[in-house]
Parts: C-alpha cells; sequence; structure tokens
C-alpha cells in the first residue's frame, strides 16, 4: 500500500466496517452511500483522511510522549484540564505535515472540485474519531467542525485543527468519564461537499422520540442556514414528528406534531477565510415561514426509517437542504445512547405534589423534577463559581460546558430545542433540562431556590422554591391479562407519548375541548368569523396566533388534527375514543374572540352545551371545523383507530340532528369503518338506551354527571358532597340497565372515570355486569388492571362474555 492510498479514502470506498480505518462518523456516511443511495438518500460526495495519517503526523512530529506526559501529569494532579488541553493542542497545532500525507489531501481535494465543476469547491471539514458514534457512547459534539473552507492550504489547515479538537477540554473530560484510552484514539478527517444549506435550512433528526423512547415517531427539527445552530442550541428550531407505521402508504400523511420556533438567526457562508461563517438576523417572513414543506418533512421520515432498519437500531442524523437546488442531504448518521437502552417494561413517573408559582417555561427535556439554587453562567470560563448540586443557567451550551454540566441538579438555557447540545447531554446524564425558556437569564437569579418539573408533558416549568415532589416506579412486565379492556382518559397530547410503554387497551377518553382550551386558545367562530369580531386585542392575538395560516379556520383544523393525532399514534392500532367538544357557555366565552358568540346562562352545566351546539346556527360552523379536524385525522392522517364520541345527547331525535350534521361534514357512521360512540351522562340515556343503540355503536358512561342528574346533586357543592355517591343503588341501577341494554343490541359499553380505581367494590360491579370496558387516568391504570383481574378471575368464566372494546375494532 502507497502513502497515499494509506492516507486518505473515498467515502464512497469504505463501510462501517471501516470504523477503525477511518473513525464511525466517516464510516457511517460510506455505510449511507454504499447501501442506501439506491433507496434515494442522498449524501454529499467527499473523501477522508485515515486513522493511520492521524497517527504518521504525530509520529512525524514526535507529539506522542508529549500527549503521555500532559496526561499523566493532569492524571498526577500536576496541571489543571485546561492546562493539559492548552498544551496539546498548541503542540498539534504547530505540528508539519508530512508531505506524502499533505500531497494526498491535496489530490483528494482537487479531484472533488473537478467532480463539482468549482475550482475552489466550498467543503465541510468534520472530525472523525475511532471511538465515536458507538451505541454505548454518543461524543455528541467533542470534536469540531470547520464549514465552508475552501482551497487546498485552508482544507489541510482545517485538518489540522480537527487533530487538536481530539484534545479539547470537553473532549479529555468526556474520554476519561466513559473510560477511553485516549492514546488509543486516533481521528480521521472527513472532507465533503458543502451543502448550500445557508440560502435553505439544516437540522437534526432522530428515528426516536428524544423525551419518552417512544420508537414509532421521527422527531426532525430544523432551521434557516446552516445546522450548527441547530445542533449548539443557539436557535428555537421548528419542530416536526412523524409517525413511522403509516409512512408506508403514499397516499397518507401522518405529521403529528409541527410546531413553528422562532429561528432568530442563521448561519451564512462568507468569504472570509479567518471566518467563513457568521450568523445574521433572520427576517420577519423567515420567522412565520416553515423551513420544511410537508412532502420534504414526510421524505426526511422515510430516510429516517431506511437509515434505522439498515443499521438495526434508532439513529441520530443531521440534515441539509441546499437552497440553490432544492435538494436534501444527510450529512450525518450515528446511533441514538439514550432512550433506546431503556428498559421498555418500567417506567419511572415523577410528581408534582406542591409547588410555588410559576416563574418561567420552555420545551421539557427528560421526564424527572429537579431542585435546587439558581446559577447563572455567562460563559465557560466562569465555570469555577458554579456550587455542586445547583440549577446551571445558561443562555445556551456546547460541548465545553458538559464539565459543569455534570455537577448540575438541573439545567435551563434561554434557547435550543430537543435536538440542541443541553438537551442531548441532559439525557445522556439523566437531568432534567428546559430549553428555550428565552429569557431565563434575566428572570433567575444566582442563589434563588427553584424548581425545575419536565413531569408534565413537553412544556417544562420552573417554579419558585423548592416544592414537594416524588418519584415512583411502575413495573409493566407482570401485570395480568384481562378480558375487560382497560384503557386510559387522556387529555394532553404534549404528555401522550409518555405513555406508550403502558399496556392499556387504548384510550376510552381524549377530551377534545382541553386541546382547544389549551393549545388552540381560540374559540372557532372567532375564526370563521374573524371580519367581524369587535374585540381589537382578539384580533391581534389571533392573527398572531394563526400566522402562517392564509385561512384563520385552517389553523384551528390544523392544530386540532395532529394534536389528536399524537394521542392515537400513541396507542395505535388501539381504539382511541375522541370526545367532541363539551365546553359550557362560560368556559367557550373565555376563549380568545369567544365572548361575542356566547350566550349568558345562569346554569351552563345544564345549559347550551354538547350535542345540543352542534346543529344550533349558533356553533354549528364551529362543529363544522371539528368534523374536518377529524376526517382529516381518519383520512388523511391515517388514523383509523380514531372513535367519535357525541356528549350530552338529550334525545334520540337530537342525536338524528347531530349525526345528519356529520353525515354533511363527511363523518357517517360504517364509512371508511367509522363508529359514532354516545356519552352516557343524563338519565334518558339509560331509559331510551335502545332507541340510543340503534344510532350509535357504544356507550361511555360518565359517572360524574350521570350520578350528578341521577340524584339531582351539583357535584361541585361543598355543601352536598356526602350525598354524591358514585356506588349508589341508583346510580349502580342505571349502570347495569344501560349495559344489559347495549349488549341486547350489540352495541358496546365503557366507563370513563376514577371511581373504580378508588373503590375496589365498584370495579367488582362493572365486572359482573359485563361492562367492555373501563377508562381510568395513567396513575391509576395498574392498581385497575390489577383489580380486575382478580375480579375476572374470581368468577367462572361463562359463555356470551363480551368481547372486549379492544378485540372489535375494524381497522
Amino acid at each position: 500500500m502507497n502513502a497515499a492510498s494509506a492516507s486518505v479514502v473515498w467515502l464512497s470506498q469504505v463501510t462501517r466496517a471501516d470504523l477503525a480505518r477511518v473513525g464511525g462518523k466517516n464510516a457511517s456516511l460510506g455505510e449511507l452511500i454504499a447501501n442506501l443511495a439506491p433507496h434515494g438518500i442522498k449524501v454529499p460526495p467527499g473523501f477522508a483522511s485515515t486513522a493511520q495519517a492521524y497517527r504518521d503526523f504525530l509520529e512525524a512530529n514526535r507529539l506522542d510522549d508529549v500527549i503521555a506526559a500532559a496526561l499523566d501529569d493532569l492524571h498526577a494532579k500536576r496541571r489543571t484540564l485546561a492546562e493539559t488541553g492548552a498544551l496539546i493542542r498548541a503542540a498539534i497545532l504547530r505540528g508539519e505535515w508530512p508531505a506524502a500525507i499533505a500531497d494526498a489531501i491535496r489530490v483528494a481535494y482537487a479531484d472533488l472540485c473537478r467532480q463539482s465543476g468549482h475550482d475552489k469547491l466550498s467543503v465541510a471539514v468534520r472530525s472523525s474519531a475511532t471511538a465515536e458514534d458507538l451505541p454505548e457512547a454518543s461524543f455528541a459534539g467533542q470534536f469540531e467542525t470547520f464549514l465552508n473552507v475552501s482551497g487546498g492550504a485552508a482544507v489541510l489547515d482545517a485538518c489540522r485543527r480537527c487533530y487538536a479538537s481530539l484534545y479539547t477540554d470537553r473532549a479529555i473530560s468526556y474520554r476519561q468519564a466513559k473510560g477511553f484510552d485516549a492514546l488509543k484514539v486516533a481521528v480521521s478527517v472527513g472532507v465533503q461537499q458543502m451543502v448550500r444549506a445557508d440560502l435553505g435550512g439544516a437540522g437534526v433528526m432522530f428515528s426516536i422520540d428524544t423525551e419518552t423512547g417512544f420508537g414509532r415517531v421521527v422527531l426532525i427539527d430544523a432551521a434557516w442556514g446552516l445546522g450548527e445552530n441547530v445542533v449548539q442550541g443557539a436557535v428555537d428550531p421548528d419542530e416536526y414528528e412523524v409517525f413511522k407505521p403509516l409512512l408506508d402508504d403514499p397516499a397518507l400523511a401522518p405529521i403529528v406534531g409541527k410546531q413553528r420556533g422562532a429561528k432568530t438567526l442563521k448561519m451564512i457562508c462568507v468569504r472570509s477565510r479567518m471566518q467563513p461563517t457568521r450568523n445574521v438576523r433572520t427576517s420577519l417572513a423567515e420567522r412565520r415561514a416553515y423551513v420544511l414543506q410537508d412532502d420534504e418533512i414526510l421524505k426526511l421520515a422515510r430516510w429516517a426509517c431506511l437509515i434505522e432498519a439498515h443499521y438495526g437500531c434508532a439513529m441520530d442524523m443531521e440534515w441539509a437542504k441546499d437552497g440553490a437546488t432544492g435538494e436534501i442531504f444527510i450529512v450525518q448518521a450515528r446511533p441514538e445512547t439514550v432512550q433506546s437502552r431503556r428498559d421498555a417494561g418500567a417506567l419511572k413517573t415523577w410528581h408534582l405534589d406542591k409547588a410555588g408559582p410559576k416563574l418561567l417555561s420552555g420545551v421539557s427535556v427528560g421526564e424527572a423534577i429537579g431542585a435546587g439554587p439558581v446559577c447563572v453562567i455567562e460563559q465557560p470560563r466562569d465555570m469555577e463559581r458554579f456550587v455542586d448540586g445547583a440549577v446551571l443557567v445558561a443562555q445556551t451550551t456546547d460541548p465545553d460546558w458538559v464539565p459543569i454540566m455534570r455537577r448540575a441538579a438541573a439545567i435551563v438555557t434561554d434557547h435550543g430545542g430537543r435536538t440542541s447540545h443541553a438537551a442531548i447531554v441532559s439525557r445522556e446524564l439523566g437531568l432534567p433540562a428546559i430549553v428555550g425558556t428565552g429569557n431565563a437569564t434575566r428572570v433567575l437569579r444566582n442563589r434563588q431556590k427553584v424548581t425545575v418539573s419536565c413531569a408534565q408533558g413537553e412544556q417544562g416549568t420552573v417554579y419558585a422554591g423548592i416544592a414537594d415532589f416524588h418519584a415512583r416506579e411502575i413495573d409493566f412486565s407482570n401485570l395480568p391479562p384481562t378480558r375487560t379492556a382497560i384503557m386510559l382518559n387522556l387529555a394532553n397530547p404534549a404528555a401522550a407519548f409518555r405513555w406508550w410503554r403502558m399496556p392499556a387497551d387504548g384510550v376510552g377518553l381524549a377530551r377534545m375541548e382541553f386541546v382547544i382550551g389549551s393549545q388552540i386558545r381560540v374559540h372557532p367562530m372567532a375564526l370563521v368569523h374573524y371580519d367581524q369580531l369587535k374585540d381589537e386585542r382578539a384580533k391581534r392575538i389571533i392573527r398572531d396566533l394563526s400566522a402562517g395560516y392564509a385561512d384563520k379556520t385552517e389553523y384551528f383544523v390544523d392544530q386540532l388534527s395532529r394534536a389528536l393525532g399524537r394521542i392515537a399514534a400513541a396507542h395505535f392500532p388501539h381504539p382511541v375514543i375522541v370526545r367532541m367538544s363539551d365546553f359550557k357557555t362560560n368556559e367557550y366565552a373565555n376563549l380568545v374572540g369567544g365572548a361575542q358568540f356566547e350566550p349568558h346562562e345562569a346554569n351552563p352545566m345544564l345549559g347550551f352545551r354538547g350535542a345540543s351546539r352542534y346543529y344550533s346556527p349558533l356553533y354549528r360552523e364551529g362543529f363544522a371545523l371539528e368534523c374536518r379536524a377529524i376526517r382529516r385525522l381518519r383520512e388523511e392522517m391515517g388514523f383509523a383507530n380514531v372513535i367519535v364520541m357525541i356528549p350530552f345527547c338529550r334525545t334520540p331525535e337530537e342525536a338524528d340532528r347531530v349525526l345528519a350534521v356529520m353525515r354533511e361534514n363527511g363523518l357517517e357512521r360504517g364509512r371508511n369503518g367509522l363508529e359514532i360512540y354516545v356519552m352516557c351522562e343524563i338519565p334518558s340515556n339509560v331509559v331510551l338506551a335502545r332507541e340510543f343503540a340503534r344510532r350509535f355503536d357504544g356507550f361511555s358512561i360518565g359517572s360524574n354527571d350521570l350520578t350528578q342528574l341521577t340524584l339531582g346533586v351539583d357535584r361541585d357543592s361543598a355543601q352536598l358532597a356526602g350525598l354524591f355517591d358514585e356506588q349508589s343503588d341508583a346510580l349502580k341501577w342505571m349502570v347495569r340497565t344501560v349495559i344489559a341494554e347495549a349488549h341486547r343490541a350489540g352495541a358496546k359499553v365503557g366507563l370513563c372515570g376514577e371511581a373504580p380505581a378508588h373503590h375496589p367494590e365498584f370495579a367488582e360491579f362493572l365486572v359482573e355486569c359485563g361492562i367492555d370496558s373501563i377508562s381510568v387516568s395513567p396513575d391509576s391504570f395498574v392498581a385497575l388492571k390489577q383489580r380486575v383481574a382478580a375480579s375476572e378471575s374470581a368468577r367462572e368464566p361463562h359463555a356470551g362474555m363480551p368481547v372486549t372494546l379492544a378485540g372489535r375494532l375494524p381497522l
């Protein structure tokens, strides 16, 4: 083998079997080119200097002894980490290239220029260590990357700086923590044609949900310009989530999350050898627009699935879109190293019992809670001020921050998304973190005591003071099977993926009004009649919320369908029962723009709510938007496991009017397998159960309202609390009767409420009645599952036991 071939190899000639030769990053790129290019995945062309070239460089400059002596001094505490790193890096940067290696790199660069048709092609120069991108260690951001490098001399200089980056303080510290022998780690340098992402966009992609380990979604972060800002957390990126199992059907678009980020900065290329890239402010139009169109999101998600299938593990990838050509490229791919290694049979849940006032919020990383005094750090050079066990607060982090991140109780940053450096390292360290708060460094003060909670879903919150909280382990591995379907009540789409490990038989109640109130925030009629709104403040809020939507009603439909899609995805293909909106008039009036469209009622609980709204001229157009969202969810996104439920339907005649309006809006019972349920929460639903069963596929007993209306007791009255009894004989008669009548008509019956979890005898009663399903909050699931299993085993199996809801789903 000649010196040139030992020093340089084209990426198209290597595979992941060549990790020892070209490092993890370059071996992975070669693997993609060799095996996935035929499937349409694009990787920028390039070459790599070999690990042998690095060793030859050290030997030619007699650096092995220098490095070994410096590391010995560090281990003996004769030098600090900073002194050690600075000494080794300076020695490497003074090193001269052996002629054969320098010539090989220059020739390869010239060949790359010829292939591209550019004399001084701009390239990306990236470090690739021989211990990097392994399943057990991510080495996230440990080594340097240099972008927009052009000219042979500049490429050689960038390669030398990549060598030096093996001995940054953070890289030395990381190897020590992971037990790698620094002297046995070598560096290959990848040189690839630059993708003009400075004219387009770039970002990071995971084939797994980074917070919960839910493996059936692809998470994509995107920002304008080069991708370094996303990786380092310098911007708050767009975030997209795609449900993988439905990607095989090209007619479907299962994008279940689409959140527009602030994207205030973008990194561009400039004509300067000293500083070839710089950050500039984005325009208002760029901040209001999504970086990727839906077809591009789906293309990247399909690529992520192909890459994951090829490697056989969850993957962490970087992508870039060339703004000049519109082409999308994969520029890195490595195994994901945190969530994919968690035990799928257990779940640790954190619970906030009592907390102080909310101070700020941002993107939640992890699911834990941490507390301590605040320590605001401006730069890593100030790390000596950090107190062990404090809450680290910074504008953003990069790998230089890792030594102090390890000592923190929690981490809070102004900027960054779920794929930023702060997020990745926090996950690896098992620390709760909140990124992208916008103003943590201004709001929080040194030594102020705070609690950082990531236990409520995608949004994390910082509370004043040290809160009361606890954690508990839930083990699903030994849960007994039950004939009765045990399902979940869910309201918050942001927390839906937290419960994917729970072996539930689906979702018995997904509350649409929670999504409208917490995420959409706008009264649907205010979107339909935006031009007639009298409240100017409401118009301004709506204009800001719906920015980017040409049709303001599309904001409602898009946001609602994607939010419900997250719940449907978490439990697919099990049934997910979505209850159409069930606000009371006073609650609707509190939505943005809502006061203009809602009548004042003395008793909203028994007023204009549920089914009566859907065919009324006062809300019919708003209900049409709800129907559009459900139709999109089922037919365009592909979630045929979604069942629709109508609340507070007083009479069979009212049911007919509602079903007619639904048909007008494309939701017809039986078409495309659509099932429609009715809430059983009014005594008339029981008395006329046969008539309702002719019109609906199933009943869901709402025990709170049914108890309230059966006993004539206001469920919110403190004075009457002793009379509110979900296990009264009257209520049990109602439950037993509706189950029997529904089953005679071939309809299914479930109950959604906490009573069976809190009262063992009530769960036994429901099993005795032959109920098809019981739906409770996630916290009550395990206890109820065990209780129902015990009750079923105590009863002799008998012919005619109702088939569970999960067993009757038409898909």
